[in-house]
């Protein structure tokens, strides 16, 4: 139900079972590590080349299912911590960075307005996907870690704005996902010794073939491409257009009726500005209410 890596490479998430259907009034805490290994895991437009950067992440989150309006819905929050350390190239110099501190929140309100009742937890017990369509809209808020006079940095200085559609559709043990979005920024006014430094939009498409077993564990295929993002610095236009692909897989299993345990893992196949990079994380999952 909630996306461990969420504030990483903000259009760049892999998160399948985004628009499924649950009881209204569940609870979920989740908690557990990811790491990352390569390109810019934060902020994949920063003007450097030849980034080899390594950080280790632990994430809070939770979430609860909502009735919206009749529809099936959900409020999210995740907060991240990050260890970062590694390399990269500057106007040909190279700079090396060590820095820990709190990622940028992230907060998502969503909703599936075709095919997903608000259901109480005996009345969902009957409920049978078929097809599913919903939208959410995630706000990161520049609340991380952030020293102008760095170019690397954990959080970014800045708002940013996700809007998504989504549609899943079951097809007995297999369901098909597909999503569009795209990540809206606001200026940095502070960036790097005092710079201005705006983006434009990062779009992004999603897909997700998951098979579901009998046994309540169920396994994902999981691809993103996304493209856009391009950047200005003091009215200057750069040359960092992204056009980028990633892959990953996913893997779910139940411990108990109340805990359940995710891996997650996902790489860069294609990065034309480079900040291409390696994710592999575990997930703890624990829910509670609507008698649960």
């Amino acid at each position: 139900m909630l996306a461990a890596s969420a504030s990483v490479a903000h259009a760049q998430s892999i998160e399948p079972r985004a628009y499924s259907n649950a009881p209204v009034g569940v609870n979920f805490l989740v908690a557990g590590p990811y790491f990352t290994r390569g390109g810019l895991a934060f902020d994949g437009s920063l003007p450097l080349t030849d980034p080899e950067l390594n950080t280790s992440n632990v994430v809070v989150g939770y979430a609860r299912t909502l009735d919206l309006w009749g529809k099936s819905g959900k409020f999210d929050v995740v907060v991240p911590y990050t260890w970062l350390s590694g390399s990269a190239s500057y106007r040909g110099d190279t700079i090396e960075r060590e820095v820990n501190g709190f990622g940028d929140p992230g907060f998502r309100l969503s909703v599936n307005f075709y095919g997903a009742p608000a259901l109480t937890l005996p009345e969902f017990k009957s409920y049978e996907q078929d097809l599913i369509v919903g939208a959410s809209l995630q706000v990161w808020a520049p609340a991380g870690q952030y020293d102008s006079t760095k170019l690397v940095n954990i959080g970014t200085n800045r708002w940013a704005f996700r809007p998504e559609i989504g549609v899943s559709q079951s097809l007995g043990a297999l369901t098909l996902e597909f999503k569009a979005g795209a990540a809206l920024f606001t200026t940095n006014t502070d960036f790097f010794n005092g710079n201005k430094r705006s983006q434009d939009p990062l779009y992004s498409l999603g897909a997700h073939a998951i098979y579901n077993f009998s046994s309540g564990i169920w396994a994902s295929v999981d691809a993103t491409y996304f493209a856009g993002g391009r950047t200005t610095l003091n009215d200057a236009q750069q040359n960092d257009l992204q056009q980028n692909w990633r892959l990953g897989g996913t893997l779910s299993f139940p411990v108990d009726v109340r805990n359940s345990v995710k891996v997650y893992a996902s790489s860069g196949l294609s990065a034309r500005t480079g900040n291409s990079f390696d994710l592999l994380g575990v997930v703890w999952q624990y829910r509670w209410g609507a008698g649960l």
